[in-house]
């Protein structure tokens, strides 16, 4: 019966997303907050986003957060991303599981741009300031086990842009449901991702003066880049060897849609390699093939882990992720 109503409550969720225009060309750059869709960890970018379905660990807060009501103990995660054109993307997040209640964990995303010089229509060649935009999204989740085949989760989002003397804040919902059917390793989910209502600018950078009288004009609101996320896995282990091949459809909201797929081969539970694809119809599509491996190692009864992502990009130089988790 939970079950139920979770599907339930998601199918209503995409229907009000409106996606008689979802996938459609016509929209892409007219949603804000891009942040957003920044990925994050070397798990999930290295099987090329393919990770709906066996997410695990606090990584699950950005992918799916179902995946994190199968976690035990406590996991705590740190990923630097160098990202494009000299930005860079710092993580870091925790999760616990409280026994009889659930799991929940807290993260934080960062992004930093770097520092810009300052131009008006008085100084177009520079004024002599400097500035650094940020971007933010602080982020809380909630997951449990609702039926030994079912797993929901839910995240909520603050978002904080800062530019100069202008900023713009808003909120965004995800919930995801993982189904294991408990069939031949074969698991699905589904998510719902970055829901919330539309963000505005304000501040005192929008103040000017027009015939010696102050103005400020009024910024436009814009949408958040919502998608609807559908994955399936396939897991087989031979002993100490396990293989995972997994796949996602990704309904854009303000974007062409898009397909990823991955394969992941674990021996012993300690090291990883991992392989993944993007494509998308998309004009100017920038990603495709994605590689990374991993290192597990017991210290003490605490479990860390070292991962590593590289992704191809058409125009930029490759994105790399560098990731450190500890689970105890």
């Amino acid at each position: 019966m939970k079950s139920k109503i979770v599907f339930l409550m998601l199918i209503l969720l995409v229907v009000s997303l409106n996606p008689a225009y979802a996938g459609n060309d016509r929209r892409i750059g007219t949603a804000g907050a891009q942040e957003l869709r920044i990925p994050i960890g070397s798990r999930g970018t290295a099987l090329g986003g393919a990770i709906l379905a066996d997410v695990k660990g606090i990584e699950s807060v950005y992918w799916n957060p179902a995946g994190l009501a199968n976690m035990e103990g406590t996991e705590a995660m740190f990923s630097h991303q160098p990202y494009l054109a000299e930005i860079n993307v710092n993580f870091a997040g925790v999760a616990t599981t409280i026994e009889g209640f659930g799991t929940i964990g807290a993260a934080a995303k960062i992004i930093s741009i770097g520092d810009m010089e300052e131009t008006t229509e008085e100084y177009p060649d520079g004024s002599g300031r400097t500035f650094g935009p940020s971007l933010s999204v602080i982020s809380m989740s909630y997951a449990r086990i609702l039926t030994n085949r079912v797993t929901f989760g839910i995240t909520g989002k603050f978002i904080y842009e800062k530019i100069f003397e202008v900023s713009a804040s808003g909120i965004a919902f995800d919930a995801g449901v993982i189904y294991d059917p408990g069939w031949h390793g074969v698991k699905m989910g589904m998510v719902l991702k970055d829901y919330g209502p539309q963000m505005k600018f304000s501040g005192m950078g929008f103040n000017q003066s027009l015939d010696n009288r102050p103005v400020r004009p009024i910024a436009a609101s814009f949408d958040l880049p919502s998608s609807l996320n559908i994955g399936m896995s396939y897991t087989a282990t031979m002993g100490a060897n396990q293989t995972m091949i997994s796949g996602n459809f990704v309904n854009n909201n303000y974007s062409m849609d898009m397909w990823q797929g991955g394969v992941e081969y674990v021996y012993d539970g300690k090291y990883a390699l991992r392989g993944g694809y993007n494509y998308s119809s998309q004009d100017n599509w920038q990603y495709g093939l994605t590689l990374g491996g991993g290192l597990t190692y017991d210290f003490q009864g605490t479990k860390i882990s070292f991962e590593y992502t590289w992704a191809d990009v058409d125009t930029f130089d490759a994105n790399q992720y560098f990731t450190l988790k500890l689970q105890f």
